[in-house]
């Protein structure tokens, strides 16, 4: 049997990232602002952990203007699904061997 423990996922694993993609899953979108008053991060932080989700294509970025200040809203992908429901069974797993 495969080791859990080596089936998570290395990006998902940062506290950060994975409320980032939680929040995601329930919502359609989300924008730049709410994620960091939701999540109490600085400007940099948040750029930061976004900028690896999206790099593992987890999540898609648009940027648009409203009222002429710039707007960027984040949608997880069908990769970044995938990727969290991997990651939660994994986190699963571990908790079952544990218990055995």
């Amino acid at each position: 049997m495969k080791n859990p423990f080596e089936q998570l996922d290395k990006v998902l694993e940062h506290s950060t990232r994975l409320q980032i993609m939680s929040m995601l899953l329930v919502h359609d979108a989300i924008d730049f602002n709410t994620f960091k008053e939701e999540l109490k991060l600085s400007d940099g932080s948040l750029a930061s952990h976004m900028k690896a989700l999206e790099r593992e294509n987890y999540v898609a970025v648009t940027k648009s203007f409203v009222e002429r200040k710039p707007k960027t809203k984040y949608k997880i992908t069908a990769n970044g699904r995938h990727a969290f429901k991997k990651h939660i069974d994994a986190l699963e797993a571990v908790v079952r061997q544990q218990r055995d």
